[in-house]
């Protein structure tokens, strides 16, 4: 077994995020969701509205809720399975079902094709999301365990980096076969949208098997009795009571809270904002998703080096103010603006500049944060269900205001005041101190 701080074990772990980071960019964020909404488009009535299940629903606000309930699946199982996780020390046995779920239910997407199969749309949507998120819980637990806290930010940078490469190798094939369906042989770019999925399954699940190869398991040696199930849920109880005597993990997962309202929220809404909203064409949109990724490896790697000489609060204090600068540029943007494309190209470069940055520094600072611990899953179980709670409020905020308001830039500006309040929170987490 590799021992702890070894590069290759590194470099195995920081993989799992080239394998997964196909689905959060070719499926949350750019091709799917841009496949959605202009194959709803031409189903919807004259009001613009679609049928699902009896109701008539926006387009827009159904995959918001769609989303947010996934969110909420996750957030309700992570807690339970990482403490029995911890207790058994099968993390890997999870990471590997997690990612099998999400990595098949991705390929399924490729049988939604109309409005006779918008269920399998629905369906599968949520149970990518679920097996996605879910397999995070477990692969960002590994991090407190493959390397050492002053290897932390850069191991972490490093997974988002190759995360960022990975997924923008696919997308520019992507793109092609979706511009260029005729090289492949594909008859047009629906087919061609449908085959990117089933791509994007294989591609998870294949490089997937890198990691598998080298993480450790049960490195504590830990054997299940019979009332495990009981135990795990014990374990979570304890951890959760533990929290009290840590303020600065308490006022850090707040601040983390607030942000990740905007950030995931911003995150999985670009795309259909672009498109609704803006009316930009599906070339423009794939573009400025690209500039993101392209951005993103840039921006990880600064704010990796920039929280080494200014600490890690310091830094996540810039990304916030970067971001409330975001939500209001976006507001301001109006389809009828001359090459309104090219301010959205702007703002997707900021986007790109702190995305994955406040991504690796919240789960860099965090690990630095908690206290000395075997149960590091259960603990990063918390960091997941703030995050996904986040996610869940922040898209029926979102799709609620969309309702109302019959606009997205309402929305967005109100995301605003979530980074303003984490900004705030920020300031009473002191420097992070490596834990021994």
């Amino acid at each position: 077994m590799l021992k702890k701080g070894d590069k290759k074990l590194i470099n195995a772990w920081a993989f799992y995020d080239w394998a997964n980071s196909v689905y959060s960019l070719v499926i949350s964020t750019a091709v799917f969701p841009i496949y959605y909404s202009s194959l709803t488009e031409s189903f919807s009535n004259i009001e613009g509205k679609i049928n699902f299940l009896g109701t008539r629903w926006d387009p827009t606000t159904l995959y918001d809720y769609t989303l947010a309930f996934s969110f909420l699946i996750v957030a309700f199982l992570s807690p339970i399975l990482s403490g029995i996780a911890d207790y058994t020390g099968n993390k890997l046995k999870f990471l590997k079902a997690f990612c099998l779920l999400g990595s098949l239910s991705v390929m399924s997407l490729f049988f939604f094709k109309g409005e006779e199969t918008l269920w399998v749309g629905i369906v599968f949507t949520i149970l990518a999301s679920i097996g996605f998120w879910g397999s995070i819980v477990f692969y960002n637990a590994y991090l407190p365990e493959v390397a050492h806290p002053e290897q932390q930010d850069n191991v972490s940078a490093k997974g988002f980096i190759l995360g960022y490469v990975g997924s923008i190798i696919l997308l520019l094939l992507s793109l092609i076969m979706i511009n260029k369906p005729e090289l492949f042989g594909i008859p047009d770019a629906a087919m061609a949208s449908r085959i990117t999925f089933l791509i994007v399954g294989v591609w998870w699940f294949g490089f997937a098997q890198i990691t598998y190869s080298k993480l450790p398991n049960n490195i504590y040696n830990r054997k299940p009795e019979k009332d495990f199930i009981w135990k795990g849920l014990h374990e979570l109880k304890i951890v959760a009571l533990e929290l009290r005597n840590h303020p600065e993990l308490k006022f850090f997962l707040s601040s983390f809270f607030m942000y990740s309202v905007g950030v995931q929220t911003i995150i999985l809404m670009a795309g259909i904002f672009g498109s609704k909203e803006l009316g930009l064409p599906t070339l423009d949109l794939i573009a400025v998703i690209l500039i993101v990724q392209v951005v993103g490896i840039v921006g990880a790697f600064l704010f990796s080096r920039l929280s080494d000489r200014i600490g890690n609060i310091s830094s996540l204090k810039i990304t916030v103010i970067i971001w409330s600068i975001i939500c209001v540029s976006a507001f301001m943007l109006d389809k009828s603006q001359e090459n309104v494309h090219y301010y959205f190209y702007s703002i997707g470069a900021l986007i790109g500049l702190v995305m994955g940055a406040i991504q690796s520094l919240s789960r860099s600072t965090y690990s630095k944060l908690l206290p000395e611990t075997k149960d590091h899953a259960t603990y990063f179980s918390f960091y997941d269900v703030t995050e996904k709670l986040a996610i869940v409020f922040g898209m029926i905020v979102f799709g609620l205001l969309v309702s109302l308001t019959g606009s997205m830039q309402w929305s967005v500006l109100f995301l605003a005041i979530f980074f303003l309040i984490s900004f705030v929170l920020l300031t009473f987490v002191g420097k992070t101190k490596y834990v021994q």
